[in-house]
């Protein structure tokens, strides 16, 4: 697939500001709240983020590291890798459950967690929208990073933005269901799935 490269970056920018609102929305809530679960051996709220949390441990430092080293300049296009694309339209959200099967060391389930998990999340996210905003000065097709799964693949810069994006995207629908399930929140509240990059 084929993206305008500024566009696409504008768009994820736009979405993981989205994504930070939501986010900030949950320090309401109580620590039980967060902690409820809708049954057994499912994640809870705060484990959905430290989830998230886990995997910005291991890419944003990637990302910073592999942008620093390269001396591309920015392309007008960025064109999706066949396998770049698998992962980041793989990762959203279905109508029909998808369920994906979690890596031990990206699996917080029954953790001690509390609300620090959160702003953890909402640092994280600052920093991806500066390299985002850094990206706009590089070119997302030559710039390659490593996945956390798999030291010996790489993707696409431009892909492993959008992979992030929409795995976010994936546990934010989780955390909606499982607060709507409870009645915490409004199911129609924001931060669902933009379908125009994807």
């Amino acid at each position: 697939m084929k993206y305008k490269s500024l566009a696409l970056l504008d768009q994820l920018s736009t979405q993981t500001k989205e994504h930070m609102t939501f986010v900030e929305s949950l320090k309401t809530l109580s620590l039980d709240d967060l902690n409820k679960r809708p049954h057994k051996g499912s994640w809870n709220t705060l484990e959905c983020i430290a989830h998230l949390n886990l995997y910005g441990n291991f890419y944003l430092p990637e990302i910073s590291r592999r942008m620093a080293a390269s001396q591309s300049n920015a392309v007008g296009y960025f064109n999706s890798g066949l396998l770049g694309n698998y992962f980041a339209k793989s990762i959203l959200p279905k109508d029909r459950p998808n369920k994906m099967k979690t890596f031990q060391e990206m699996d917080p389930i029954h953790k001690k967690l509390d609300k620090n998990v959160l702003a953890v999340f909402l640092e994280q996210q600052e920093k991806f929208l500066q390299l985002l905003e850094q990206a706009k000065s590089k070119d997302l097709n030559k710039i390659r990073t490593n996945i956390s799964i798999n030291k010996w693949i790489k993707i696409r810069l431009g892909d492993t933005f959008r992979f992030l994006v929409n795995h976010n995207i994936r546990h934010i629908v989780q955390i909606k269901n499982i607060l709507s399930s409870g009645s915490l929140i409004d199911q129609t509240s924001p931060v669902l799935p933009a379908a125009n990059h994807q």
